[in-house]
């Protein structure tokens, strides 16, 4: 979905491929990896990420939204900066040089700061950094999802507990977002944004919302958290889970759906799946995920799909196969993973800057990130895939 201020971060055509611009993927994605050259994912990560930081660097720690920036803004919005802060704490979990880089993660996460905004009941952070540094701006459910995401795995490794307490608050916020109005097409379900523009609720603002509730209750046994994460699943079933066992994106309050099935969507509500079995051990959820999991591979691996995809979506997607994977092993899942960065390391990576170059124009934060992500997941071993969040 497109934001309605400042530069459009979600402005899809901003990440897919221009017409023309790359060949088709000419074989499985199983094979391709099988086929690959032996390539060290955990260098592939770093060479990328620190192309981020001579490229993104600004002042106040924090990041451009794309290079060259084409922007007003000197700073990007947190939905692109909380990604950079992914892939630096995915660095960081690497075995073997993850001590290396578990500084610049705190350095990162620190840079949440000035988006966050304590004035609000609840608290959250704000689409775009705060006075002094900024105007702020809206308050995405996702956008701080995916910061309370961020926030739990870097306590699974460290033990960091403010990080734990800030997650708190953000599921509080998550819940804050919950439409209450029983007369709603499909009532219920977590709103995209505060922002009053819109009142679409989104795959992508229950599903990871599931997952938040999840992991804060698989670390704290709080019932509290289950019975949300729970609610926030069976919503998102109930509502956005199409005939052919995708999900849709989004709602609005006329009961249209927008039926686009993006990459992340799928697999937000897998890896919710798989922590529910988790909390639960109730089967039904894991059968869930496994059938979601093969339903989309099957669907993303037909016609080039996948690599259509935004790579800032697909990082997510890849993440949560991974999460899977932890429960019910597939060798798929880690191979279809390793062929898209093969393809991507090949195809559209600039050698002499180290940036990815998806479309024409600036390169952004997000397509950059992503690909560190993808990368740093990939020298992950698969004993430690259950510290994902």
């Amino acid at each position: 979905m497109a934001r309605k201020f400042g530069i459009s971060t979600r402005k899809i055509t901003g990440g897919l491929l221009a017409a023309g611009m790359l060949a088709a993927l000419h074989v499985p994605a199983a094979e391709a990896a099988e086929s690959a050259p032996t390539v060290n994912p955990a260098a592939r990560a770093v060479a990328s990420y620190q192309a981020l930081d001579t490229y993104f660097a600004t002042s106040q720690g924090l990041l451009l939204e794309e290079y060259p920036n084409t922007q007003q803004n000197p700073y990007s919005y947190v939905w692109p900066y909380s990604q950079a802060v992914v892939a630096a704490e995915n660095l960081a979990g690497i075995p073997g040089i993850g001590s290396k880089w578990s500084a610049e993660a705190e350095h990162r996460l620190n840079g949440y700061e000035p988006y966050w905004n304590a004035t609000t009941t609840p608290k959250g952070y704000d689409s775009y950094v705060r006075p002094p540094l900024g105007q702020g701006g809206d308050k995405f459910y996702d956008d701080n999802e995916w910061i309370g995401l961020n926030l739990i795995q870097h306590y699974q490794r460290t033990g960091d507990r403010s990080s734990l307490a800030r997650a708190k608050e953000i599921f509080a916020l998550v819940v804050h977002g919950w439409d209450t109005d029983p007369a709603h097409p499909c009532a219920g379900g977590v709103y995209w944004t505060q922002a009053p523009w819109s009142q679409d609720r989104n795959t992508v603002s229950n599903g990871p919302g599931a997952e938040l509730g999840a992991h804060l209750y698989l670390l704290t046994k709080d019932q509290s958290y289950l019975t949300w994460a729970k609610r926030m699943y069976a919503w998102a079933q109930q509502c956005m889970l199409a005939p052919n066992g995708l999900y849709w994106d989004h709602i609005d309050l006329a009961g249209t759906v927008e039926k686009t099935q993006w990459s992340y969507n799928q697999g937000v509500m897998l890896g919710a799946g798989t922590l529910l079995y988790k909390a639960t051990h109730d089967k039904k959820y894991l059968n869930d995920a496994k059938a979601l999991a093969t339903a989309s591979l099957a669907f993303y691996n037909t016609d080039d799909r996948l690599w259509k995809q935004p790579t800032r979506f697909n990082s997510i997607y890849f993440k949560n196969l991974l999460i899977l994977d932890s429960v019910s092993h597939d060798r798929s899942y880690k191979a279809t993973m390793q062929a898209y960065s093969d393809r991507a390391w090949r195809e559209v990576r600039d050698p002499a800057t180290g940036l990815f170059h998806f479309a024409e124009g600036p390169v952004t934060l997000l397509e950059q990130s992503g690909m560190i992500q993808i990368d740093a997941l990939l020298a992950w071993p698969r004993s430690r895939y259950d510290e994902l969040a």
